[in-house]
């Protein structure tokens, strides 16, 4: 009979933990075809928006539709800030915080191969030296622990198929008293013409939020179709 180590024995007890701990997390079944089959604090995850969305990322409309500059006034954000911008798609709000960072940075971070070239590549034609590219994985943000001042979501948070491991990385990243910005479209407004799944409610992100660490702070609720929460880590 082949025997094990005790720190051998220790490693496979915790293995084991975490994935119970993992499964009792995130319950698997179906739901809204829009989704994912998997679910999080009893709210459906959506699927992730790829690389073939850009167009609809940079619609001309946008601004319109988000009132983008009226989002950017709500982060007050000052020169020599570094804020991270999680999901950052085509860059379209990186850009934009690039111009008001001054000497600070903005690290431009998502998790497809495909949205990190065209941000390098956008970089380099619009000539945009604030932004750092930054591939991240399905549960970390891959940013240094306690470097970043404040971080920006925009409708993607409920795209995040480990949400909870996400929002740890997160909070590991920000600095001490940093501040996370979570945009997502109002769940309680059926006017807001966005499917349900691709919405969500203030409770449910306070609630998800919390459970990661983080203190709820305010809703800037004066966009015209989303939240604009702020969290801040404890």
């Amino acid at each position: 009979m082949q025997k094990f180590k005790p720190y051998t024995l220790l490693f496979i007890f915790l293995s084991l933990s975490m994935f119970s701990l993992g499964q009792e997390r995130y319950k698997i079944r179906a739901g809204d075809p829009n989704g994912i089959n998997k679910w999080y604090m009893g709210r459906q995850i959506a699927h992730v928006m790829s690389h073939f969305g850009i167009d609809w990322l940079e619609r001309e409309e946008r601004e319109m539709e988000e009132n983008t500059s009226l989002l950017l006034k709500n982060l007050a954000v000052k020169p020599g800030m570094v804020v991270a911008d999680i999901g950052a798609g085509s860059g379209y709000h990186s850009a934009l915080l690039s111009k008001m960072v001054g000497t600070g940075k903005v690290f431009a971070v998502d998790v497809e191969p495909e949205m990190i070239a065209y941000l390098n590549a956008r970089i380099k034609q619009e000539k945009l030296s604030r932004i750092v590219p930054v591939l991240s994985t399905e549960q970390k943000v891959s940013l240094p622990e306690n470097t970043i001042d404040m971080m920006l979501l925009v409708d993607v948070y409920h795209e995040f198929s480990f949400p909870y491991e996400m929002a740890l990385s997160m909070r590991a990243a920000l600095k001490p008293g940093g501040k996370l910005v979570l945009v997502e479209f109002r769940a309680e407004d059926p006017t807001v013409p966005i499917k349900t799944i691709h919405k969500m409610s203030e409770a449910q992100a306070i609630k998800e939020f919390k459970a990661a660490g983080f203190a709820f702070d305010k809703n800037i609720d004066n966009l015209p179709w989303q939240h604009c929460m702020v969290f801040t880590k404890q």
